[in-house]
C-alpha cells in the first residue's frame, strides 16, 4: 500500500552563521553594534541567537526584528525564518498572507526549505489559491536541490497525475532520489512499486530490500510487510521466525494488521511458542482499532472458549463487527451463530 503527498511544512527557525566577520567568540556586543549598523549577516545571526537562546535571554519579538531587518535586505535565510515565524505566529500575529511573501521571496533566491514549503501551500491553498501547477513548480525547484521530502512529494504527485502527466516512471525516479537519503515514505512506495511492478520490472528481491531499510528506521509498516514477506518466502527465505520479529516490531507500534497477524502466529505457533491467551491479546488490540480479520479471529476463540471464557455472547458481538465491515468469513459465521 503507497502512502502519498506529505503535505507538512518545515517550520522551525533555522540557519547557521553566515558571515565569518562575527563568529560567537567575538561576544555579543560587537555582534550588536554591527547589527544596529545595518550589517545583514550580524542582524541575521542575532536574531538566530534570540531565537535560540543562545547567549542571550530567548526572546521572539526580537529574533523577529533581527530577521525582519535581514530578511529585508535580502538575505535568504533570515526571510525563510521570517515565513516561519508568521506561519506559526511566534513572535508576531499568525498570518498565512505574510508567510507566503517571505517564503517566496527566499524560494526565488533559491532556498530550497522555502521552495518546499511554497510548493506545501499550494498544495493546500492556505494563504494563496490552491494550485498544483505552482505546487509541482516549486517541489521540482527543492527536489533538483537534493531535498529529499520535495522528491518524495514530486514522486507522489507524477504517481497520482496530479498537476503532471500521470507517470510511474518519474514517479520511481523520485521516489528513488528521496529514498537513498533515507526517505522512510520513499522507500516504503519504492518497495510497492517493485512489488506490484509499476514503472519497473516486479522485484520482490528489491521490493525486500527497500522494506528493510525502512523497517531498520522504525516504520511499522515496513516492518509489517517485511515479516509477511518473510512468511511468505517472497524474496528471502522463509523464516516464521524473523517473520514473527518484524510483525512483533510493528505490533508493538500499535499496526493493527501487524497486531493481527501476530494474533494468528500465536494461535498457530508459527515461529513463537503456541499461546491462545497471546493471540486473544494481540487479535483484541487489532480488533478494537476496526481490523475485520482480527473482529472475525477474536470471535471465533470467544466461540470456542480458546484463551478466553467461552461466550457466545462476546462471539456475536465481534463476528457481527466484522461481517458489518464486509468479512465474507463472518458473514457466514453469523448464519451458524445467530439463532
Amino acid at each position: 500500500m503507497l502512502d502519498f503527498l506529505i503535505i507538512g511544512l518545515v517550520i522551525w527557525v533555522c540557519g547557521a552563521v553566515i558571515t565569518r566577520a562575527f563568529s560567537r567568540t567575538q561576544g555579543f556586543d560587537a555582534l550588536k553594534n554591527a547589527a544596529e549598523k545595518g550589517d545583514p549577516g550580524a542582524q541575521f545571526n542575532l536574531g538566530l541567537m534570540y531565537a535560540k537562546g543562545q547567549g542571550v535571554a530567548q526572546s521572539d519579538t526580537e529574533a523577529v526584528k533581527w530577521f525582519q531587518l535581514a530578511a529585508e535586505q535580502g538575505v535568504a535565510e533570515a526571510q525563510y525564518n521570517l515565513g516561519s515565524v508568521y506561519y506559526n505566529g511566534q513572535g508576531v500575529a499568525q498570518s498565512d498572507k505574510e508567510a507566503v511573501k517571505w517564503y517566496r521571496l527566499a524560494a526565488e533566491q533559491g532556498d530550497a526549505k522555502a521552495q518546499y514549503n511554497l510548493g506545501s501551500i499550494y498544495s493546500t491553498g492556505q494563504g494563496v489559491v490552491q494550485s498544483d501547477a505552482e505546487a509541482v513548480k516549486w517541489f521540482q525547484l527543492a527536489a533538483e536541490q537534493g531535498y529529499a521530502s520535495a522528491q518524495y512529494n514530486l514522486g507522489s504527485i507524477y504517481y497520482n497525475g496530479q498537476g503532471v502527466a500521470q507517470s510511474y516512471t518519474e514517479a520511481v525516479k523520485w521516489w528513488r532520489l528521496a529514498a537513498e537519503q533515507g526517505d522512510e515514505s520513499a522507500q516504503c512506495n519504492l518497495s510497492s512499486i517493485y512489488y506490484n511492478g509499476q514503472g519497473v520490472a516486479q522485484s520482490y528481491t528489491e521490493a525486500m530490500k527497500w522494506w528493510r531499510l525502512a523497517a531498520e528506521q522504525g516504520d511499522a509498516s515496513a516492518q509489517y510487510n517485511l515479516g509477511v514477506m518473510y512468511a511468505e518466502g517472497q524474496g528471502v527465505d522463509k523464516s516464521d521466525v524473523e517473520a514473527e520479529k518484524w510483525c512483533g516490531l510493528a505490533a508493538e507500534q500499535g499496526y493493527a494488521s501487524a497486531q493481527n497477524n501476530l494474533g494468528l502466529m500465536y494461535a498457530n505457533g508459527r515461529g513463537v511458542a503456541q499461546s491462545d491467551i497471546e493471540a486473544v491479546k494481540w487479535f483484541r488490540l487489532a480488533a478494537e482499532q476496526g481490523s475485520a480479520g482480527a473482529q472475525y479471529n477474536l470471535g471465533l476463540m470467544y466461540a470456542k472458549g480458546q484463551g478466553v471464557a467461552q461466550s457466545d455472547a462476546e462471539a456475536v458481538k465481534w463476528i457481527q463487527l466484522a461481517a458489518e465491515q464486509g468479512n465474507a468469513n463472518a458473514q457466514k459465521a453469523l448464519e451458524v451463530l445467530k439463532p
